[in-house]
């Protein structure tokens, strides 16, 4: 297995590796699959300015993970927002602590000082895994999100990458980005 930087031929695999999630799951708060435009313009937004890895063995993708802008402000441009999807065959593997171990030191040398990852409450295995990799509970919001005719919760775990801010990773977003 390898883990390198995502390029746009690999869209109809990474498409097909969240559609699952949204289809199927509360892993995702989105009501229908992205079409291909809208899934090529999210990843093309988000790589102007993070690193979005996969995990690749034998030309078949298994996993992904990015890191994102988690708000918009100014004050808040040391801080970023991970997010990782399995290829539902390929969990338990170890894929997502390798996707993690090379993001994270990215998002590290970009100069990020927080990581948040933002978990469905539901979602204990998401939970348990951030929490093993030393992310922490930060908040709790409840009835966040209503999917599949019921209400539910959002927890915000937090990785502290550095406890002081050198000069800022990105420009303050451009909120036609967001």
């Amino acid at each position: 297995m390898i883990i390198r930087s995502a390029k746009p031929a690999d869209l109809p695999q990474l498409r097909a590796i969240y559609a699952p999630y949204v289809l199927h799951t509360t892993v995702s708060f989105e009501y229908r699959v992205p079409s291909r435009e809208e899934f090529a313009a999210r990843f093309a937004r988000i790589t102007r300015r993070f690193p979005w890895l996969v995990a690749e063995e034998d030309g078949c993708i298994l996993g992904y993970a990015y890191g994102d802008l988690p708000f918009a402000r100014a004050a808040y441009a040391w801080d970023a927002e991970t997010s990782i999807y399995i290829r539902q065959d390929c969990r338990g593997r170890g894929l997502g602590r390798a996707l993690y171990a090379a993001l994270e030191p990215l998002l590290a040398e970009m100069g990020f000082c927080n990581l948040y990852a933002i978990v469905t409450g539901e979602n204990a295995a998401s939970l348990a895994f951030h929490e093993r990799l030393g992310y922490v509970r930060a908040a709790e919001l409840p009835r966040a999100g209503y999917k599949f005719g019921r209400w539910h919760s959002t927890v915000w775990l937090l990785k502290v990458l550095a406890q002081e801010p050198g000069p800022a990773p990105l420009p303050p977003a451009d909120p036609r980005d967001c």
